[in-house]
């Protein structure tokens, strides 16, 4: 029975994303927001209880991504979608690809698929993550609405339709990329095994605390930025 307890937290996972979707149709971001982070939690608390209770399975495997599609996905495409239509209005149907605009935001979710169905059969990505994992994307498009809500001081920053449009391109592209990127999979807890974790964990805290919502964009940035010259350090030093 304690074998199901991480699938049951997979199942919140994607009950949070679904209860997200409801809320992008009822045009509540907040609330579908809301419902991304305790996908978040859900995704998190699932692999660890798996790893505490020895209660791998291919099932919890196959389930996780299921969930993570809709969740961190298909979810977040939705959400886009709508900041996208509340941006650009009228201009959604000039130029180039002219009504299809905001529909490129869908790319997130086409390329969130591949990504979780490569990650599933690749064993290289044990320890590490190869391309940004898909609850990173979730996170920023999350943290949008909250900014919106919360600090719209900066509004001008988020409802920028060229913006949003080139975030999904460049993510899409990100997700699936062989760029290789720290994963938050402590083996131990000492400082020397895990030092770039501790002072990205320290920078994440202090960016929190002074920019609130607004730091989740420049930390999912940063967390690219981070793994990306960690990678080339390394590969210096072979």
């Amino acid at each position: 029975m304690k074998k199901e307890i991480p699938n049951l937290l997979t199942l919140g996972n994607l009950l949070a994303g679904c209860m997200g979707l409801y809320f992008v149709m009822q045009g509540n971001l907040l609330f579908a927001s809301y419902c991304i982070f305790i996908s978040l939690i859900c995704d998190f608390l699932d692999g660890f209880l798996a790893r505490l209770l020895h209660a791998y399975s291919e099932l919890g495997k196959e389930l996780d991504s299921l969930a993570d599609m809709v969740s961190f996905g298909v979810l977040p495409s939705f959400m886009l979608y709508n900041l996208v239509e509340q941006s650009c209005g009228a201009q959604c149907t000039v130029g180039p690809l002219g009504f299809y605009k905001p529909f490129m935001v869908f790319s997130l979710a086409l390329m969130s698929a591949y990504r979780l169905a490569k990650f599933n059969i690749d064993t290289r990505q044990t320890d590490s993550f190869i391309g940004v994992p898909t609850p990173a994307n979730g996170l920023l498009v999350a943290s949008l609405p909250l900014i919106l809500h919360f600090q719209p001081e900066y509004s001008a920053y988020i409802l920028h339709y060229k913006g949003l449009l080139i975030y999904s391109i460049l993510m899409s592209y990100l997700l699936v990329s062989e760029l290789p990127l720290m994963a938050f999979k402590f083996k131990t807890w000492s400082w020397a095994d895990n030092q770039s974790r501790y002072l990205f964990l320290i920078y994440c805290v202090a960016m929190l605390v002074m920019f609130k919502f607004a730091a989740f964009p420049v930390l999912v940035i940063s967390y690219i930025a981070l793994s990306g010259i960690l990678s080339l350090n390394k590969s210096f030093q072979k």
